[in-house]
């Protein structure tokens, strides 16, 4: 199996020893993305602006491949407070996602100074 690592300018640089996103075995996986503006660092204060923040940094990722969230089969949510944070962030996410949803796992994490953390899995096209 070959690994190609994806990388983009349009999404936050790693901080760490780890690839934007990897291609592999006819998906695409990304990193957690925080909601970091890929050319300021700054971080919007709600979970909803955090959000939007975070789908449009994997955007970024997924279009180097030609890719879109209607190519997304699977998410990952780690969101600071579940409970108080869940109905804004929800909100958002389904404006950013059609029917049929990917499936989507969704927790409690403590999270350094954000309030949303989102992975995806997308299907490569042919």
């Amino acid at each position: 199996m070959t690994r190609q690592a994806v990388r983009t300018d349009g999404a936050p640089a790693p901080a760490g020893a780890y690839s934007q996103g990897i291609a592999a075995g006819g998906f695409l996986y990304t990193a957690g993305f925080g909601p970091q503006h890929p050319g300021t660092g700054e971080v919007a204060p709600t979970a909803g602006e955090q959000t939007a923040q975070v789908l449009a940094n994997i955007s970024a990722v997924l279009a180097e491949r030609g890719l879109t969230l209607a190519d997304v089969v699977k998410t990952t949510v780690h969101l600071h407070n579940l409970k108080a944070d869940f109905a804004e962030f929800d909100a958002v996410y389904r404006e950013h996602f059609e029917a049929p949803y990917p499936v989507r796992t969704t927790v409690g994490s403590e999270l350094a100074g954000i309030l949303v953390e989102i992975d995806v899995m997308a299907l490569l096209r042919d």
